[in-house]
């Protein structure tokens, strides 16, 4: 009975510290739960605790974050825009001159079929307000004119078909694909003709995999790789060097035909032949309800970590080297007078907050992510504002060019010095700063790096606990690099593979490396190996101890309880 009491007067105590180390330390531990649940409210960051336990209830993901792939070492800032939208050509250029002071160097932007080749096949005039007709091209000249005077890149998302494409027209929906797909491979291929060697990356379609985008009709998988790899083919035929990356897919549990899990979609696309017929893989990067920092792996709940689960998809299918690219990403400012909240709602410092953190996210966890496009810039006016569409409120620009905090805090995050994560790095990455004298290595599809014999060093900063440079094998003897890693001894290598360089504490650190020869670099390799961290080990001493102790306490208390046994009795002789 009494070590009964004392067991209970124990348990109390280690409550009252329990609650009064929760009580100090409060701001901290919700810290913690934001950055494993993304919720900021006390009762769902419980609740999130408690989900992130069903992680272990589902097989671990085939991510290979090791792999070397292909365009993730660009400069990730991308956004889209609605510039074909604008009517006047100044507001054009001052979307533009914001996008570039902000920082961004991608924009997302549509070449709309219907508005290129309006009224028929190979027509590129347009004769819906004037009889005479002006050229429709010419809006798009003036777009490409000026990504190129704002050093900005264009994604050209190919989308939209004219109802002269259709026999039923706009029957079947405005956004249903053509009758022919060959049709759609000429208007890329005019496309990509008209802007060859200004515009490298094109994008295949808007979410083929929900309504309305495959218009009044079920949503077909197999369909869709066949119009992806007729326009893949087409604009291979304009240039090689182009870029052509699928059609977004869309978030979604649905199995309803109108909308078809993304996962499912994405599977019989590889399944129609595919893989052949893209370089980049698509996806939508929304967080909907909960912040970027969401590591609930739960795959019929849309949060922002679910580009692991396509990921692992790709990876499956023999896809480790291409990346994911994020066509659309932001957090709802939806006012609580709109009932449709359907895409989330956060504040407005919510959403400055949570833009910044998902790119940062994605650098440091996901090296198989390359470009994130923000969604969106700006409207040209108050159509979707006024008619309260749920989307309108993503804007990071008003139709009147008032700035939202996100345009801030974007611009701010943005001019922050680039950084080299975990992964397996191509040698142009942009995080590398080179000297004179670095030129595209051509056997390293011009990511890798050749030093002429009188090239300057190369510097950069990474964050983890080791780096490895792999070096290109050719015929030029006495190749090889010197590193020096903060401002520490110089270590040099030479021949060619990969080798580790330098092994230390997890955290930010710079690299100097000087060129001997005409040495070539392939890849930067950058781990961040698991380390016993100073809680860990308090932790785990505490678990130890406290294990012990019980033990020790059980022993004693058998010993106490225990009847003596009688010692043997010699016998009465």
């Amino acid at each position: 009975m009494l070590h009964k009491k004392r067991l209970i007067r124990l348990i109390a105590i280690a409550a009252a510290l329990v609650v009064a180390a929760c009580f100090v330390f409060r701001d901290r531990i919700a810290g913690w739960a934001f950055n494993q649940t993304g919720e900021e409210d006390f009762f769902a960051q419980v609740r999130g605790i408690a989900q992130l336990g069903l992680n272990i209830t589902h097989p671990s993901l085939e991510l290979q974050p090791y792999a070397a792939v292909d365009y993730t070492g660009l400069n990730p800032y991308g956004i889209n825009t609605f510039l074909n939208s604008e009517v006047e050509p100044e507001k054009r250029e001052r979307q533009m001159q914001l996008i570039a002071e902000a920082g961004f160097r991608w924009i997302r932007e549509e070449f709309p079929w219907e508005d290129i080749e309006i009224h028929g096949r190979g027509d590129f005039v347009d004769r819906r307000n004037d009889p005479e007709g002006i050229d429709a091209w010419a809006k798009y000249d003036q777009i490409v004119d000026l990504s190129e005077k704002y050093d900005i890149e264009i994604i050209a998302r190919l989308s939209n078909p004219p109802a002269w494409s259709r026999a039923a027209g706009d029957e079947i929906g405005a956004f249903a694909p053509p009758d022919d797909f060959h049709d759609f491979a000429d208007y890329a291929t005019a496309v990509a003709t008209r802007y060859k060697g200004r515009i490298r990356y094109y994008q295949v379609w808007n979410e083929p995999n929900i309504y309305p985008e495959w218009g009044e009709q079920i949503v077909n998988p197999e369909a869709y790789t066949d119009l992806l790899c007729q326009t893949y083919d087409a604009l291979k035929a304009v240039d090689p060097e182009i870029v052509v990356i699928s059609g977004a897919l869309a978030p979604t549990s649905a199995l309803d035909g109108r909308d078809f899990n993304d996962y499912i979609f994405l599977q019989r696309m590889y399944d129609a032949g595919a893989a052949d017929c893209f370089d980049i893989l698509a996806m939508q990067g929304y967080g909907l309800w909960s912040g970027p920092t969401d590591r609930r792996m739960r795959p019929i709940t849309v949060n922002y970590g679910r580009n692991q689960f396509i990921r692992d998809i790709m990876v499956r299918n023999g896809d480790a080297h291409k990346p994911i690219w994020i066509s659309e990403m932001n957090w709802n400012v939806v006012p609580e007078e709109v009932a449709d909240a359907r895409y989330g709602r956060v504040t407005l410092d919510q959403q400055a907050r949570y833009a910044p953190m998902a790119y940062q996210r994605a650098q440091e966890e996901w090296p198989w992510v390359g470009v994130i496009n923000l969604w969106y810039f700006k409207r040209a006016d108050y159509e979707w504002l006024d008619g309260q569409r749920p989307e309108a409120y993503f804007q990071v620009v008003d139709p009147d060019f008032n700035l939202m905090p996100i345009y801030d805090s974007m611009k701010d995050y943005i001019h922050l010095p680039p950084v080299m994560y975990p992964g397996n790095h191509w040698a142009d990455h942009w995080a590398v700063t080179y000297d004179r004298g670095w030129s595209p290595w051509l056997h390293g599809l011009d990511r890798a790096r050749v030093a002429s014999k009188r090239a300057g060093p190369l510097a950069f900063t990474f964050e983890g606990t080791s780096l490895s440079i792999a070096l290109g094998a050719h015929e030029t003897p006495d190749y090889g690099l010197v590193i020096s890693v903060d401002g520490g001894p110089k270590q040099t290598i030479t021949g060619c593979c990969e080798e580790t360089v330098w092994r230390g504490r997890s955290g930010l650190h710079t690299a100097i490396i000087e060129p001997i020869g005409e040495v070539v670099i392939t890849h930067f390799i950058v781990r961040d190996d698991p380390r016993v961290t100073p809680g860990a080990l308090i932790g785990g001493s505490l678990l130890l101890t406290g294990a012990w102790y019980v033990s020790r306490r059980r022993a004693l208390h058998e010993g106490t309880t225990s009847e003596p046994s009688e010692p043997d009795k010699e016998p009465i002789s």
